[in-house]
């Protein structure tokens, strides 16, 4: 490896940041959500059984092709292929630029609401005026960007400093705060009185309720809430030593990933019972449902910004592998110093970001496709670029180079791992047709 590149200095250093990168605001905002509108315990068995078969076979597929070829997604099609295979490496780099311009308008709204849950947020406990608070301030002109702008400087601040001392160091720091954020927020909520509605509804699957809706939404969560398909964790992986177990490394992200995202339907769905509120509101539930929880719970004003911190945390450490992605192509590929990199794209998809921002306010009235600015890079990049970037890595890992990610996860011999014949055809067959399902409902 080239040493300019910069390696993880141990594999608790990668599990974390790769996990970091996986658990973002899809684990904790979305899929509280998605379960709620999904019938709860029917929803969470499908969802863990399409992660660990679907989601965890894409998972080491793509971090053995970044380790193979120890670059970014561009270098590392190239390197182990090339001809047209180059392109899904293009396709990598520019949906992480394209997810990052609308994530960090995301990531600035949580930022936002940590502080105004300081403050004004909690006299409000009527969801019809914290709509009206929300509404508000995503149409502002000038809010929404301030935070974004803070969100990305906040991410480029993380990737300037390089593998080892920012995104590792990064993880080491943010991830035990997650999760300490998280046992401490769901413990509340549990013990609320009436959580043990939410709690039955989470955990009692019914199986009436599984139609092939239930099947589609638990299939795209499992893809999704794992960042798959956009290069992120080709790149992680390329960072990897040799000597590390990619498999059981795979396992581990995983798994981590997977207890973040059933933990937050333990903080938000109990809470949300709790209070009478509907737990299939959908997107609304973060930012208008669980203030109105939050204003009315005891000891709330303290949970309401721990909550959203956590959120924040939980934005920054996958915006930072999104980055990371870009800025490896100008490393790598054109020579660029990782300081210069970081700092002409950082500004860049902060540029890009700008009408994703403004699309609920100034430019509300500008649509493509009839779909806001904001609505439309989403749609490129989850309904389009993910799928087809999901489906590209299963069939070259299955079908065009498996003998060479054979050698590599297995570390030529050095390490044996069970079920590879499984996997193998899971990347043929399987996850190919589960990830063109998503692909052809999303379109």
């Amino acid at each position: 490896m080239d040493g300019h590149r910069g390696e993880f200095a141990s594999r608790l250093g990668f599990i974390l940041a790769a996990a970091g990168s996986a658990i973002g605001l899809g684990n904790i905002w979305k899929f509280p959500y998605v379960a709620g509108a999904n019938g709860g315990g029917a929803f969470l068995l499908l969802y863990l059984g399409m992660v660990f078969t679907i989601g965890l076979s894409v998972m080491l597929a793509e971090l053995a092709i970044g380790r193979a070829a120890r670059l970014n997604p561009v270098g590392a099609f190239a390197k182990l292929k090339g001809g047209a295979w180059v392109g899904v490496g293009y396709m990598g780099v520019i949906a992480g630029f394209v997810i990052l311009s609308f994530y960090s308008v995301v990531g600035g709204w949580t930022l936002a609401y940590t502080l105004y849950s300081l403050g004004p947020l909690m006299e409000i406990t009527e969801p019809e005026r914290l709509g009206a608070f929300f509404t508000g301030f995503i149409a502002n002109p000038v809010s929404p960007l301030f935070y974004h702008g803070m969100f990305m400087a906040m991410t480029m601040f993380v990737v300037v400093g390089g593998v080892e001392k920012g995104i590792e160091r990064a993880g080491r720091l943010l991830m035990p705060l997650l999760l300490g954020l998280l046992v401490l927020l769901t413990a509340r909520a549990v013990t609320l009185p009436g959580a043990g509605a939410g709690l039955a509804f989470f955990l009692t699957p019914d199986f009436s309720k599984i139609d092939g809706a239930t099947v589609t939404a638990a299939l795209g969560q499992a893809f999704f809430s794992l960042s798959l398909g956009m290069g992120a964790l080709l790149t992680y992986g390329s960072y990897l030593s040799r000597r590390e177990n990619l498999a059981s490394s795979a396992l581990w992200v995983t798994s981590l990933d997977t207890v973040i995202a059933v933990s937050a339907g333990f903080l938000i769905l109990p809470a949300v019972f709790a209070f009478g509120f509907d737990p299939a509101v959908g997107p609304g539930l973060t930012f208008i449902t669980l203030p109105a929880v939050f204003a009315q719970m005891p000891l709330g004003a303290l949970f309401a910004p721990l909550f959203f911190g956590l959120l924040t945390i939980a934005a920054l450490t996958s915006a930072v592998s999104l980055l990371e992605t870009v800025v490896a192509y100008l490393v790598d590929q054109l020579g660029f110093a990782r300081r210069r990199a970081t700092v002409l794209f950082g500004v860049a998809i902060f540029a890009l970001g700008v009408p994703s921002a403004l699309s609920f306010g100034p430019l509300r009235g500008v649509t493509i496709a009839g779909r806001s600015f904001f609505d439309a890079m989403d749609y490129l990049a989850s309904n389009l670029m993910l799928p087809l970037g999901g489906i590209a890595i299963a069939v070259f890992a299955g079908w065009v180079v498996r003998e060479r990610l054979l050698d590599e996860i297995t570390a030529s011999g050095a390490h044996r791992v069970a079920g590879l014949a499984v996997w193998i055809w899971i990347c043929r067959l399987a996850a190919p047709l589960a990830i063109a399902w998503i692909l052809i409902t999303g379109l």
